[in-house]
C-alpha cells in the first residue's frame, strides 16, 4: 500500500492511494487519524483496505502533511554511498557516521520551506527513508528488516556553511522545514530489497543526482541493526539513510540552492517528493 497523511477538516487524515485517487480512511470508517506508526497497525489497515471506494479524492487537491508526524528519533547518516565518498574525496567509513534532525524539520510533500538568512550555501540530498514499525534492540541484521513499518522519500537539507563551521555538523541540518518527508509511506511488503532501488534529485526540472540504494556502503537492514546497539528504535522513528554523488557540496563550481527553486527526489517504487524553497517573509513593524 501507499499510505499518506493529510489535512482536512477536525485535523491530519489518513489516506491510502487507489488507482483513481485518494481513499479518506475516516470517511470510509477504516481509520482516524494520522497513520498508524506500528508494523501491526500497518498490517492490521492493510487488512481492512479493499478495492477502491466510491467518492476517491483527488492526490493534487490535497494538502499533505508528513508521513510521520511525531517521531521519537530522527537519525541520519552521513558519507553512505561509495560513489559519493569518492565525490567527497573520503575514505570509506568503518562504521555508519550518525547525527540528528528533530521533529520541527520535517514538512510535506509540496511544502514550502523558508531557507534563512544564516547562510547561503543551501543543498540537496535525496534519500531513502526508514519509517520504523516495531520496537527494535540489539536485533541482527538478519531480522532487522523485519522492524520496519515502510519506506518513503526524504531531503536532507542543508546549510553547508553552517553544517562544516564545527566537526559536528547537527547545525546545519536541523533548521525548520529541512527534512521533507514523503509523499507516501510505502509498506514494507512492498518494498522487499531496498537494496535495488534507483534515487534521483532534480532542481528546477534538472537531473542532479542518479544512483541506486545498491551503491551504499551500510545496508538498510546493517544501519538498523547497528542503530539498534546504540538506542531503542521506537515505531515511528525515522532513519535518513544517506545520499549518493551529486550534491553541490562536493561540486567544482557548486549552484546552490536559491529562494524559488524546486527540489524533487524521485525513488522507485517509492514515490516522487517535490518542495519549493522560498524567501523568509519579511515582518511587519510594531506600531
Amino acid at each position: 500500500m501507499k499510505l499518506l497523511n493529510f489535512h482536512a477538516e477536525g485535523g491530519v487524515r489518513a489516506g491510502v492511494l487507489h488507482p483513481g485517487g485518494v481513499e479518506d480512511l475516516a470517511t470510509t470508517g477504516r481509520w482516524y487519524g494520522a497513520l498508524p506508526v506500528t508494523r501491526d497497525g500497518i498490517e492490521q489497515l492493510g487488512r481492512q483496505v479493499g478495492g477502491p471506494p466510491d467518492g476517491l479524492l483527488s492526490l493534487e487537491g490535497l494538502q499533505l502533511a508528513p508521513v510521520v508526524m511525531a517521531p521519537e528519533k530522527v537519525i541520519c547518516v552521513g558519507l553512505n554511498y561509495r560513489r559519493q565518498a569518492t565525490a567527497a574525496q573520503a575514505s570509506l567509513p568503518k562504521v555508519p557516521s550518525i547525527y540528528g534532525k528533530f521533529a520541527n524539520s520535517l514538512s510535506a510533500h509540496g511544502a514550502e520551506v523558508v531557507l534563512p538568512p544564516i547562510d547561503h550555501k543551501y543543498d540537496y540530498e535525496a534519500e531513502l527513508g526508514v519509517v520504523i514499525g516495531q520496537e527494535a534492540r540489539d536485533v541482527p541484521e538478519a531480522k532487522a528488516l523485519d522492524h520496519v513499518a515502510g519506506y518513503c522519500c526524504v531531503n536532507d537539507l542543508s546549510a553547508r556553511s553552517v553544517q562544516l563551521a564545527t566537526s559536528q555538523w547537527t547545525a546545519g541540518k536541523m533548521i525548520d522545514g529541512f527534512l521533507p518527508i514523503g509523499p507516501f509511506l510505502v509498506t514494507h511488503d512492498e518494498i522487499p530489497n531496498p537494496q535495488s532501488l534507483g534515487i534521483r534529485s532534480f532542481v528546477n526540472g534538472q537531473q542532479r543526482q542518479g544512483s541506486s540504494t545498491g551503491d551504499m556502503i551500510f545496508s538498510v537492514a546493517r544501519l538498523i541493526s547497528y542503530l539498534s546497539r546504540l538506542v531503542t528504535l521506537k515505531p515511528g522513528d525515522v532513519i535518513a539513510t544517506g545520499t549518493p554523488e551529486g550534491v553541490q557540496a562536493s561540486a567544482a563550481r557548486p549552484e546552490w540552492l536559491k529562494p524559488g527553486d524546486e527540489v524533487v527526489v524521485e525513488i522507485d517504487g517509492v514515490g516522487r517528493l517535490s518542495s519549493r524553497l522560498v524567501a523568509p517573509r519579511r515582518r511587519r513593524a510594531q506600531a
